[in-house]
């Protein structure tokens, strides 16, 4: 990805986006999602609990497909694991603010070790801007 397309993900969604997250169930059949999520450097972050279907899908699969606002792309995913991990205080503390309209409302449990941080590293990806294609 250039410096141009990262900077234009960037400003769109680098605070809390709603974005289509699409996988690929064990049978094939496709599902997708509306996740809560940041872009940082050249990769979606959201938190997620380790034993919901999407984190399934990616266990098998970790190819994804995700779309917002003028976006669309694929990536790769990997769990960075458990929020509260010190390896993951900086992202968490990116995240935490970027979610602090919903974040502490119950939905989040950071004692939960199933509670982990979403990577959604692009590897492709078309975006729209004020006229411009970018293709990546």
């Amino acid at each position: 990805m250039n410096e141009a397309c990262a900077a234009i993900l960037a400003k769109r969604f680098g605070a809390d986006s709603l974005m289509a997250l699409a996988t690929v169930d064990e049978t094939g059949n496709p599902w997708v999602r509306t996740i809560d999520a940041i872009f940082v450097g050249d990769s979606f972050y959201t938190i997620t609990h380790g034993s919901s279907h999407k984190m399934e899908h990616l266990r098998r699969d970790p190819r994804a497909a995700i779309s917002g606002d003028w976006f669309s792309g694929h990536a790769l995913c990997a769990s960075l694991g458990h929020v509260a991990a010190e390896e993951n205080r900086e992202m968490a503390d990116r995240l935490r603010a970027a979610f602090a309209a919903w974040y502490d409302n119950g939905h989040t449990d950071e004692s939960d070790p199933q509670t982990v941080i979403l990577r959604i590293r692009l590897t492709d990806g078309i975006l729209y801007d004020h006229g411009t294609r970018y293709v990546f």
